[in-house]
């Protein structure tokens, strides 16, 4: 059996539904053949090779018939193309004998083997026809404004017939598909037929006298299925029952599938048995996701889960019945080497210095992105095993971004959202990655993806129209809520949406907030009011500068140092009257990545404590251990200065919990100095912005900080604080979830839909 299919408004076009129910069908059947027959060219075909969500065609006949190849090599086929070649006299030829007739616009697309015109005047066409009989070619008019001229005898129904022969399928098997009238030709080769709904009035009254043609009453995709019944040679083929779909309608409180890389419990060990208990330290976006099913709400947790054995099937169970009654945890078994390859070695050796612009950094291995792609398809798979009908799939982080493009063929109902919690580099960088058109085929599956900050939106536009051919929406201003001309990393618009071939991916900036509550919680019965105090007595009038971070090249930690090595040389008066306080979390267990970078820190700390400490006072304090979350807050109630100085940084939480620390200590506050690069800059207006890669700015801003007046900064930590409670973690969730749901019912306009494109607008329908 054989599909033949025009493309715009035919196979590409119709109802979502019916688009995913036909490509099901044509992926399950392996001995269905595709053919895409099409006015564009062939290297307007091509993004849609890359497309997870459509069928790969075992050819492909373009330009009109003019290009006839095999649809996985892309290898012409022959004889059939070199038979055209040789009746075609070549573009220049064409163009001459064309030169004086008006009212002829030359198309300047993707085209071989053929001469594409806009037209208006419809007297033309037997002038044109004259004209080029000369070099025997043949004139082709469709939609009342395309003319094609091609080598003589070529157009779709010959090409077709020819590659039909060619591979020797019997025509009774053969179904053509189309909505324009440049498609006639298909359908008067002896073949099955169907004219898709809403199909161009000449096709439907040249075609109505012929023998076994159907008139679909649905457009695009669905009419194609609609006359799979209809034929008896298709009619055996396995569907999906869409009408079912259709039936099955979603309750209004959907199940929610959250996919993230951890659970939000631990693993350990009692008697010998396995037991899941709350985190010690619990993350605040994990108690605020799970939050979401606390009230009875259906879900299911996807994450991995280290096992023994490679390809360990782990059963469900719940995660907390008693609080979260329809809440279950749905694991991926991966062992020990499949983790480290995953998660320590390839991400971290290709995608986390590609993501933060240290393209210096980067390696690229074909073997581990094989491994990668094979960890995102068993999320996927496990996905579209556990979600109900039509619900909402929240996947989190570049570690995932290949499970959209998988998860969309094989659950078309759901809709998915993703969120990036790190930076999204500009395309320069960004596209550096080998498989950049995967990751973003893949993500332009989704429904709703959210960044952090407008220029990350940005980038991810500029990215995926580097390489796909998407049409943006009309921008919106970032202000008030971001900083725009006045910050490293601000933008004044953001796009909030783009479309691609009739689908639409809404964007969102949603920067994550932090946990307020659990913070006023800890305050509540004074004790760390208490474990702040001593902290300040111990200090004995010196000032504290406090840095957080993890141990990664990103975060600078080197740079910082430094930079106060030189503060302490050139303002000797701060000697013995300021202390920093750098606190480098390790990175997980195997991470030899940074081992290099925390010998420099060592030695660099050590050189700088043995050049200027005496017997009361150390310059550096460094922590090169995890330090419990409330012992750390108190570290910050404590601190006269958070000096936060990420080379780059996709947000930047420690900032955030600075503030809102320093919200709720008794006293004069303290000052944010923070990275001009971090996302977090360009919403923290009142913080004193510095550059990490400028000692002198680091300097200069530190010492701003330091002999900043006690009004100035509480007034801008009284600003911050605002901010910070506002925007909190349970703000970013209710405002990301509330988008993601709301993003299918943002439709393509119209007139998207009709020309599919701008750049290919002028074959749209050809």
């Amino acid at each position: 059996m054989l599909l033949a299919t025009d493309l715009d408004g035919t196979f590409l076009g119709g109802k979502s539904l019916h688009k995913q129910q036909l490509y099901r069908l044509i992926r399950e059947n392996t001995a269905l053949k595709l053919v895409f027959v099409t006015g564009r060219g062939l290297e307007s075909v091509i993004p849609l090779l890359n497309d997870p969500i459509i069928p790969n065609p075992d050819y492909i006949i373009c330009d009109v018939g003019a290009t006839i190849v095999n649809g996985h090599t892309l290898e012409p086929v022959e004889p059939l193309q070199a038979a055209i070649e040789k009746n075609w006299p070549g573009e220049l030829k064409i163009l001459d004998v064309l030169k004086d007739i008006p009212g002829l616009v030359y198309q300047e697309v993707p085209q071989q083997r053929r001469c594409s015109f806009f037209i208006e005047d419809e007297t033309l066409i037997e002038t044109v026809r004259e004209a080029v009989a000369s070099l025997r070619c043949d004139v082709i008019y469709s939609a009342g404004k395309f003319l094609d001229v091609l080598p003589g005898g070529v157009n779709k129904g010959t090409s077709l017939t020819k590659l039909i022969d060619h591979i020797n399928v019997d025509y009774r098997e053969v179904l053509v598909a189309g909505d324009t009238l440049n498609d006639l030709s298909m359908y008067t080769c002896g073949f099955n037929g169907v004219v898709v709904g809403n199909a161009e009035v000449r096709l439907v009254e040249a075609t109505e006298m012929l023998d076994d043609v159907h008139f679909a009453a649905k457009a695009g995709a669905g009419g194609i299925t609609e006359a799979l019944d209809i034929f008896p040679a298709f009619s055996s083929l396995a569907k999906m029952p869409t009408e079912q779909m259709l039936v099955n309608a979603i309750s209004e409180t959907p199940q929610l599938v959250m996919m993230y890389h951890r659970f939000p419990y631990e693993t350990t060990w009692s008697n010998g048995k396995k037991q899941y208990v709350s985190p010690k330290s619990p993350n605040g976006i994990l108690p605020t996701l799970q939050s979401f099913f606390a009230n009875g709400r259906a879900g299911v947790w996807i994450a991995w889960e280290e096992t023994e054995q490679e390809g360990e099937v782990l059963r469900n169970f719940y995660i907390d019945k008693d609080r979260y009654p329809n809440l279950m945890a749905a694991r991926i078994g991966l062992t020990s080497d499949e983790v480290e390859l995953f998660y320590k070695t390839f991400a971290k050796e290709a995608f986390w210095p590609t993501i933060f612009s240290f393209v210096d950094k980067a390696q690229f291995n074909h073997h581990h992105w094989d491994h990668f792609v094979k960890i995102n398809r068993r999320f996927a798979e496990k996905a579209a095993e556990q979600a109900d009908h039509g619900a909402i799939v929240w996947i989190h982080d570049y570690n995932l971004w290949m499970v959209p493009g998988f998860l969309r063929q094989l659950r078309p109902d759901l809709t998915i959202a993703f969120f990036h919690h790190t930076a999204f580099p500009a395309a320069n960088t960004f596209n550096i990655l080998p498989w950049k058109r995967e990751i973003i085929g893949s993500l332009l599956q989704c429904d709703f993806i959210g960044f952090h900050i407008p220029r990350y939106v940005e980038n991810f536009v500029d990215v995926a129209n580097s390489l796909f051919p998407v049409v943006a929406q009309e921008k919106i201003n970032c202000a008030p809520r971001f900083l725009t001309y006045s910050a490293a990393i601000g933008v004044s618009q953001m796009t909030p949406g783009i479309f691609m071939d009739q689908r639409s991916v809404k964007l969102g900036a949603l920067p994550v907030g932090i946990d307020m509550q659990h913070i006023r919680k800890l305050f509540a019965d004074g004790s760390m009011q208490a474990k702040i105090d001593t902290l300040k007595q111990a200090l004995r009038g010196k000032k504290m500068i406090v840095s957080a971070e993890r141990l990664d090249y990103v975060k600078g930690p080197l740079e910082k140092i430094l930079a106060f090595e030189q503060f302490l040389e050139e303002y000797p008066e701060f000697h013995s009257k300021v202390e920093l306080v750098n606190i480098c979390t390790p990175p997980a267990e195997g991470m030899k990545v940074y081992d290099e970078v925390k010998l420099q820190i060592e030695q660099a700390v050590g050189r700088i404590n043995g050049k200027y400490s005496n017997i009361n006072w150390t310059p550096i304090r460094l922590f090169f251990r995890a330090i419990p979350f409330e012992e750390i807050l108190a570290y910050y109630g404590a601190a006269d200065i958070a000096w936060i100085t990420p080379l780059r940084d996709g947000l930047n939480l420690v900032a955030k919990e600075y503030i809102a620390v320093q919200g709720e200590v008794k006293g004069d506050k303290g000052v944010l100095v923070l990275s001009e690069f971090a996302g977090a800059a360009v919403e923290l207006p009142y913080a004193v912005l510095t550059n990490p890669y400028d000692p002198k700015a680091l300097r200069e801003n530190l010492l701003q900080a330091l002999i900043m007046n006690s009004e100035e900064r509480n007034m801008r930590m009284e600003r911050l604080y605002e901010l910070v409670s506002h925007y909190d973690i349970n703000y970013w969730a209710e405002d990301f979830l509330s988008q993601a749901t709301g993003a299918q019912e943002s439709p393509v306009p119209q007139a998207v839909e009709q020309t599919t494109l701008k750049g290919f607008a002028e074959e749209a329908v050809v």
